[in-house]
């Protein structure tokens, strides 16, 4: 019998929250000494309605602080939660190997959020820049059962063994990127989804290999629909 977690499944289950709320701002999660992810809560949650969260993975090299910025600003205005996991090597297991420890501690840390909070299962992200990009893509077309939404800037690749559910996907690249170019990463990856029948929004911007703000704020409209 194969162990499902090779190929990317995640054996999450969400339930009832059993801890009290943390406080507004930035939250090492005690994973590990090192290397932790980080959850940030926006003042003014409602506590009692289910929560949207928005997981973001940093790119190669990277880690949580890099990433958070771009997307704490919009989870105050909109009152989500934001989960920035913090890869174990320097990149995401999945780009130098396949699927290992970076899938566990991704659901540790995901069953750690929703042991304080009820999470909203039609707003639940995988979103990541660059590496990323192609780790959020990856995991979480194989994991479409769990994630309501998958949002890649500036992704390379995917590596999809198993298709589960069907998440929405959105894509941007950047039409000058240096690192990762848009004929094979970009439009290659937004096609292959479109043909196997995922509801994919693809934007193409003027720029290089970066995280470019309107392109953020765009992605979290689509996430909020």
């Amino acid at each position: 019998m194969f162990d499902p977690s090779l190929f990317g499944r995640l054996s999450f289950a969400r339930a009832e929250p059993t801890q009290g709320r943390l406080p507004p701002g930035r939250h090492h999660l005690g994973l590990a000494d090192e290397r932790d992810a980080v959850l940030f809560v926006p003042p003014g949650l409602d506590d009692d309605e289910p929560v949207a969260l928005f997981v973001m993975f940093h790119g190669a090299g990277g880690f949580p602080e890099k990433v958070l910025p771009f997307i704490e600003e919009h989870a105050c205005q909109h009152k989500f939660l934001v989960l920035a996991p913090h890869s174990i090597y320097p990149t995401w297991d999945i780009v130098i190997g396949g699927n290992g420890p970076d899938l566990e501690r991704l659901r540790e840390a995901l069953t750690r959020v929703s042991s304080r909070y009820r999470i909203d299962p039609g707003h639940l992200a995988f979103a990541g820049f660059s590496d990323g990009a192609s780790y959020a893509l990856s995991i979480g077309v194989t994991n479409g059962d769990i994630v309501s939404h998958v949002i890649a800037f500036s992704g390379g690749f995917m590596s999809i063994f198993m298709q589960e559910g069907a998440p929405k996907v959105f894509i941007a690249h950047g039409l000058a990127d240096e690192q990762l170019p848009i004929e094979t990463s970009g439009r290659a990856n937004a096609a292959r989804l479109r043909s196997a029948g995922y509801d994919v929004q693809y934007i193409e911007f003027n720029g290089l290999h970066v995280v470019h703000p309107p392109i953020v704020s765009m992605a979290i409209e689509f996430f909020l629909k």
